[in-house]
């Protein structure tokens, strides 16, 4: 009250603008016109502070209105507010119902939504596994490495989907390297669709040292619109159910091994089959997982589309060596995105967040030249 008392009387006199006065007593001018105005109107008791005052009152929904709304949801648990207003006005058509935005904060006020991330994480770490429908998430892992009885290594690349348990692949490799698991995974897309996430370890050829672990399968998997979902690191039973699956396979399989890779091979195909077709699941009520699978909805396309940023983006494309121009200077980045195409977005004066389709890598520190995962 004295501040504002001193800053009217010192108006009064004449000598100061409004703005000289304001940026003196450190308030906007805005504020600044709030008390002259209030002074004006009630002299100083009206520049005492007064409490909110609401001057619309909104409707509020009636609560047999709200109880509908809360009891389809509970009926559709994925239906948004709108499918669930359509849905309920067909089967309550006298009832008068809410705008789609009250609808949504009904939901909300009562715990029925899980707001929506905006990007998609690099790195979940220790997200539970969800996978509501076939082709959801496939879960993949290469088992540990046996030798076959000529002495060569087989290092058995599996691949699962993790709603039903179907196994779709069974691959013997002779190593981790970063082909063999992209033709097997060309292989896959070809054949059955895209899955809308594929969860690992973070061991070769999944993931690397390098930002966010990119390697250059996750980047493949990235620009298909595949989402790489890592477990964290020394924590197997994130991917559980798909070490259950490699118990049996080890016993199954591999004890004793085949002569060879290619009758080791026709072995794996075997037991995938009956894995697939004939052993009962107790996780699916004893159905077999060939009746619970279906391909993924999203065939693979010819070719990977390319990179859609928004028009306030400042688009680089980085070099062969893992290395972007931002402000005059080189900085690298990763190999793993060599001749990809990212995007910078400003989040903050002189911070930028670094993105490589709709996967954010990282904020870029224009001040410091410093990138942050």
């Amino acid at each position: 009250m004295t501040e504002r008392a001193r800053f009217v009387a010192l108006h009064a006199e004449g000598l100061h603008s409004v703005a000289d006065l304001a940026l003196r007593f450190g308030v906007s001018r805005k504020t600044a016109y709030k008390w002259l105005a209030r002074y004006r109107d009630g002299g100083l008791d009206a520049l005492a502070d007064q409490p909110p005052v609401r001057h619309t009152q909104h409707a509020r929904t009636a609560p047999e209105v709200e109880a509908l709304v809360v009891l389809a949801r509970q009926k559709h648990p994925t239906w948004g507010a709108r499918k669930l207003l359509p849905w309920i006005a067909k089967r309550h058509p006298a009832v008068a119902l809410p705008a789609v935005s009250t609808v949504g904060a009904i939901l909300k006020r009562h715990g029925l939504i899980t707001p929506r991330r905006r990007r998609v994480a690099a790195h979940p770490g220790a997200r539970p596994l969800v996978a509501d429908a076939p082709g959801d998430v496939w879960t993949a892992d290469y088992k540990g490495q046996f030798r076959t009885a000529d002495g060569e290594l087989c290092f058995p690349l599996t691949v699962c989907d993790a709603h039903s348990r179907f196994v779709l692949a069974v691959d013997g490799h002779r190593s981790v390297e970063q082909y063999g698991a992209l033709r097997a995974f060309g292989r896959l897309f070809r054949e059955h669709g895209l899955p809308r996430s594929i969860r690992t370890d973070n061991g070769t050829p999944f993931a690397t040292q390098a930002i966010c672990g990119l390697s250059r399968l996750s980047v493949w998997w990235i620009k298909l619109g595949v989402t790489p979902d890592r477990i964290e690191p020394g924590r197997p039973q994130q991917n559980g159910q798909h070490e259950r699956m490699h118990r049996t396979l080890k016993a199954e399989t591999a004890r004793p091994p085949e002569a060879d890779m290619a009758v080791q091979q026709r072995r794996f195909g075997r037991w995938r089959a009956e894995f697939d077709e004939e052993r009962p699941h107790d996780a699916l009520s004893g159905d077999v997982p060939a009746s619970r699978y279906a391909p993924p909805p999203r065939p693979m396309p010819g070719r990977p589309p390319e990179p859609e940023y928004p028009g306030h983006f400042e688009v680089r494309r980085v070099s062969r060596c893992g290395t972007f121009k931002m402000k005059g200077r080189q900085r690298f980045l990763s190999q793993a995105l060599s001749d990809e195409t990212i995007g910078f977005e400003e989040v903050a004066d002189g911070v930028w967040a670094v993105l490589f389709y709709d996967v954010e890598l990282g904020r870029f520190d224009e001040r410091d030249y410093h990138l942050k995962t």
